[in-house]
């Protein structure tokens, strides 16, 4: 398995009539590794966050079909899957070059993941496996489940660390861009609540073209990210740069 831990992998490519169309990045290397290793015009599958909406699960599949287009890179299908074909999980991963793990709310996955056992069912995949966002988080052993939506960071039942998928041991932070200042019920996000959480822990913050890969036994940075532990907070790349973690 190849394994890409993305914030987001996707960039704008303008087009000479003027228009924005959004395909694979290329910062940092990323379209080029991530083109490594599979077979143009293969099946992708791709797994959702949440696997109840069917209508937000059909507009991301097809925008991920033009991402492949923009970027010059021909797929023969893409698949989502969600509650209406969850039964065929291991038939299409057993068909498919490549996974991707949806980005989304992270506690909703990662109860997808578990009740389709996708942990069990991924293990000894031989392709290239893609986290976006909360895809990325819910592939470690365990998941830092950040407070995102108004209240999570108050209600005493919510869990922020869950069971992951066990692909990395690396516990990621998607965007951090957008969420450095973030406020969320009252306090900021990182330096209120994530921080006291790190105690003990180490969480890598990326920005959005920044991704870590996993492969042959070794997991490597590519990009701007900061590494947050007992409470503190150090740059630890740059863009164009890169670190063995």
């Amino acid at each position: 398995m190849r394994l890409f831990l993305t914030s987001s992998p996707c960039s704008p490519y303008p087009q000479e009539d003027g228009r924005i169309l959004y395909g694979y990045s290329k910062e940092n290397g990323f379209l080029e590794r991530f083109c490594q290793g599979w077979e143009p015009g293969c099946q992708c599958v791709m797994i959702s966050s949440d696997p109840g909406d069917f209508g937000h699960n059909d507009k991301m599949r097809g925008e991920f079909e033009g991402f492949f287009q923009i970027s010059g890179i021909p797929v023969s299908r893409l698949v989502m899957v969600d509650d209406r074909n969850e039964g065929d999980l291991s038939r299409l991963l057993s068909e498919s070059s490549v996974v991707i793990l949806a980005g989304g709310h992270v506690p909703t996955q990662n109860r997808f993941f578990r009740r389709i056992k996708l942990k069990e069912r991924i293990q000894g995949y031989e392709g290239v496996v893609m986290g976006i966002s909360a895809g990325t988080m819910n592939c470690a052993d365990t998941v830092y489940a950040q407070p995102e939506l108004a209240g999570e960071s108050l209600d005493l039942e919510y869990q922020r660390f869950l069971p992951g998928l066990g692909l990395t041991g690396r516990m990621i932070l998607p965007h951090y861009q957008e969420t450095r200042d973030r406020i969320l019920d009252g306090r900021r996000l990182m330096e209120d609540i994530t921080y006291g959480d790190s105690v003990g822990r180490e969480f890598y913050a990326l920005v959005d073209g920044s991704y870590v890969l996993c492969e042959y036994g070794q997991e490597t940075l590519y990009g701007e990210a900061w590494k947050i532990w007992d409470g503190k907070i150090e740059k630890v790349c740059d863009k164009g740069e890169k670190i063995a973690l």
